[in-house]
């Protein structure tokens, strides 16, 4: 479990009014809630530390940060004042609690995963020491008792190990130069230091490997001058730089690159950095490339974290000119890509790009040593003049009853790569369905493996392919491929194909093709596959009689849906 992952099944202390709404303590008057879970502490804190013996210090912890397991305790003791201290001790005394459940939910696991957590055949500390004996050891090296709970949910293991192995491995992370509340920090944001198994995670770059790499960011680098000097503050920097040592897969050697941009890590909040880089990954991945790539990209280029990619209006051709296509290329886009020409919104680029099949060679551009190339366009071309008949054609559509349908279909083909301009308008009346269900049937069109660029082009030529259900279209594309034995290229070449009835013309003549093929009576001089099942049923008969004059016959009588007319 990662650590971001890990964190979202911890709580904090509750606040006094959170301890007011307890659904155990209802028949408990309001104004005495807090005093009776006072006193169910003092209880609870008598019984760990005088009865079973445990330090004080850590009755004490467990007790004030087990509130969930101690309201259903409190739940069972009849309720008044005078006698409720006593009451409550007397539960104490005379019915054996399970000590490991108060004990994991006070190191800040949810109470609601405790029960899967809690031994079978065991209820007392005294019955295996090994987990509170290291939760102990690491709580005097300095670790805050309820946060022990981030270890525990990422490297259970850790809780297995003996006082000896931890003391040891803790000293041994002190020799590369920290002091036990970096190492602490450290240590929660990376559990695998603490472990023996390393782990997938951990194995590819080791514990040296780690701490080598934040030796060079806090220390050489400074970064460690940027953080306050408690565990909490080194904790949240830390997890910050494990989210990139997470998308990048540790490999390893990344700590210059993290050091020379330490600015990433010092002006961005946790919860900013997290938000912004995991749209930023999303967006990029769409280009095709791993997350890896994205966060080596990110990592030089911060300003990326800035960059509003929700509104910023691109022009697709000024930005293939700004990021060094030749004229002689531009040119060429334009002719072969005059759908995606002219405005789009910045969020639809990675698509913009896919549609010219131009996502790699973009990424490679503003990746390789180039990673400005984005911002600097944004920066210097701020407003872009849009296209008046498509601006023309979008009054219309605002001031027709149906807007928000054709809205909705207009954005569809935006995000697919269309470029604001009056093809892109021009498309809309041809365009048949819900900008879902059209959405739907060209990521069909995709599973079935035609390229992108190629599918658009089809769309634009042709924008009827998406005008039936996706089930209908992958039955042809596959009754193409597999009865046909005609390949992808052949429904990219040929897409209006996809029009025609299945069972009505495309088989039927198919078939009618396979006889004439059989009897020997097939020419290609004379007719096409393809021409067999585009013509009109009137051009194919005569088709058929220039073929053989008795054909036309036997396809009325064996083949056609239809009767043969008298």
């Amino acid at each position: 479990m990662s650590s971001s992952n890990a964190i979202f099944f911890l709580h904090r202390n509750f606040s006094i009014t959170t301890k007011t709404n307890l659904p155990n303590l209802f028949k408990i008057p309001s104004r005495h809630r807090n005093i009776v879970i006072h006193e169910a502490q003092k209880a609870l804190i008598d019984y760990l530390h005088g009865t079973r013996c445990l330090p004080f210090t850590y009755a004490e912890h467990i007790a004030n940060n087990s509130l969930y397991s101690l309201t259903n305790l409190i739940s069972k003791v009849d309720f008044s004042l005078p006698t409720f201290s006593n009451n409550i001790n007397r539960v104490f005394r005379y019915n054996p609690i399970n000590e490991f459940e108060v004990f994991f939910e006070s190191i800040g696991i949810d109470y609601n995963l405790v029960s899967g957590l809690l031994p079978h055949d065991k209820l007392f500390f005294s019955q295996d020491r090994t987990l509170l004996e290291a939760a102990c050891t690491l709580s005097d090296f300095g670790f805050p008792w309820e946060k022990l709970g981030v270890l525990y949910m990422e490297k259970s293991s850790i809780f297995e190990k003996s006082v000896e192995d931890l003391n040891l491995r803790l000293c041994r992370l002190k020799r590369f130069g920290f002091g036990n509340v970096e190492v602490i920090g450290i240590c929660l944001a990376f559990p695998f230091v603490l472990s023996e198994e390393l782990g997938q995670k951990g194995a590819a770059i080791g514990i040296d490997g780690l701490f080598s790499d934040l030796k060079l960011i806090f220390l050489d680098y400074s970064l460690g001058s940027y953080v306050a000097g408690n565990v909490d503050s080194w904790h949240e920097v830390c997890r910050k730089l494990r989210l990139f040592y997470d998308l990048i897969g540790w490999k390893g050697n990344v700590g210059e690159l993290m050091g020379r941009n330490k600015s990433v890590f010092v002006e961005h909040k946790e919860d900013e950095l997290v938000h912004k880089v995991e749209y930023l990954v999303e967006y990029f991945c769409r280009f095709g490339v791993k997350k890896e790539e994205v966060a080596q990209l990110i990592l030089p280029c911060p300003e990326l974290l800035k960059v509003d990619l929700e509104k910023q209006v691109i022009n697709v051709l000024e930005l293939l000119k700004h990021c060094g296509m030749s004229s002689n290329d531009l040119v060429d886009i334009s002719k072969k890509f005059d759908h995606v020409l002219g405005t789009n919104k910045m969020v639809n680029l990675p698509n913009v790009m896919k549609a010219m099949g131009l996502q790699e060679w973009f990424f490679e551009k503003i990746k390789g040593g180039h990673h400005r190339l984005l911002v600097d366009y944004i920066t210097s071309y701020p407003n872009e003049d849009r296209d008046k008949d498509y601006q023309d054609g979008l009054r219309r559509i605002h001031s027709s009853r149906a807007r928000v349908h054709s809205i909705n279909k207009l954005n569809f083909l935006h995000g697919l790569g269309f470029g604001e301009n009056a093809l892109t308008m021009n498309l809309l009346d041809r365009l048949h369905g819900t900008s879902s269900e059209l959405q739907e049937r060209f990521d069909c069109l995709l599973r079935l493996r035609i390229e992108f660029s190629k599918l658009c082009v089809m769309v634009r030529k042709t924008p009827r392919i998406l005008n039936q259900n996706y089930e209908i279209i992958e039955r042809k594309v596959n009754f193409f491929n597999q009865e046909m034995g005609k390949t992808l290229d052949y429904v990219e070449t040929f897409p209006a194909m996809l029009h025609y009835h299945l069972e009505d013309r495309v088989i039927p003549r198919y078939r009618f093709h396979m006889w004439l093929i059989e009897k020997g009576l097939s020419s290609r001089r004379k007719y096409s596959i393809q021409s067999m099942i585009t013509d009109s049923e009137k051009k194919f008969v005569a088709r058929v009689f220039r073929i053989h004059p008795a054909a036309p016959k036997h396809w009325f009588e064996q083949f056609c849906c239809r009767k043969l007319p008298m």
